[in-house]
């Protein structure tokens, strides 16, 4: 805890007051333009990875990235995507996924999971992962099994995220657009979904 408390102090004598305006501006209202549903994963620090800041990104964050398939139940994901999509209006909705994924490690190998029942039933979410697993790449190594497996996840995400009503509803009317994106821990880069390609291409163009 006392990490966690000396960096407060830190942001509270040097980094707020030199935007103590922005800060008074956000205590009033947000207006986020982009959507970021990711896993809940530590070593996915959006603001670090985008070089964004307050105000900039709403985000949902679950084990592996999911956004569960429409249905009559209440979840926080699908709340926190129709709130953001109604009401704060964004205009780009982001699902991004993420190399060495221990959702998606566990899809694979579910020995490990008896003593975790609500994370076993949670994985139900990323089954369709396996049907819209991507081609091994070569970049990937020893993990191109799960990587593959990983990028499925996202375009099987990306699916339901489209699929939402609000979502959907929004993409119609023009007022919406949805990326479905894969984060390499080890390189820090980004590739993006292509649909009309079916693949994942680097989101740079390099």
């Amino acid at each position: 805890m006392q990490r966690l408390i000396e960096g407060h102090k830190r942001f509270h004598a040097e980094v707020f007051p030199a935007r103590r305006s922005q800060f008074h501006l956000l205590a009033e209202m947000q207006a986020p333009e982009w959507l970021f549903i990711t896993c809940s994963d530590s070593r996915i620090v959006p603001d670090l990875i985008l070089g964004t800041g307050p105000g900039d990104l709403f985000i949902t964050r679950t084990a592996g990235n999911v956004v569960p398939m429409v249905s009559g139940n209440v979840d926080g994901v699908t709340a926190t995507i129709e709130y953001a999509v109604e009401v704060l209006k964004v205009r780009h909705a982001i699902l991004c996924g993420h190399s060495d994924c221990g959702a998606l490690k566990a899809a694979l190998d579910r020995k490990n999971l008896q003593r975790l029942p609500m994370a076993q039933r949670w994985l139900c979410h990323v089954e369709a992962a396996f049907s819209h697993r991507q081609p091994l790449n070569p970049i990937d190594g020893d993990s191109a099994e799960l990587a593959a497996l990983i990028r499925g996840n996202v375009v099987a995400q990306l699916l339901n995220l489209r699929a939402q009503p609000s979502v959907a509803r929004a993409t119609a009317e023009g007022r919406l657009t949805c990326y479905g994106w894969y984060y390499d821990i080890l390189t820090g880069r980004i590739e993006q979904y292509d649909e009309a390609m079916r693949r994942f291409l680097p989101l740079l163009g390099e």
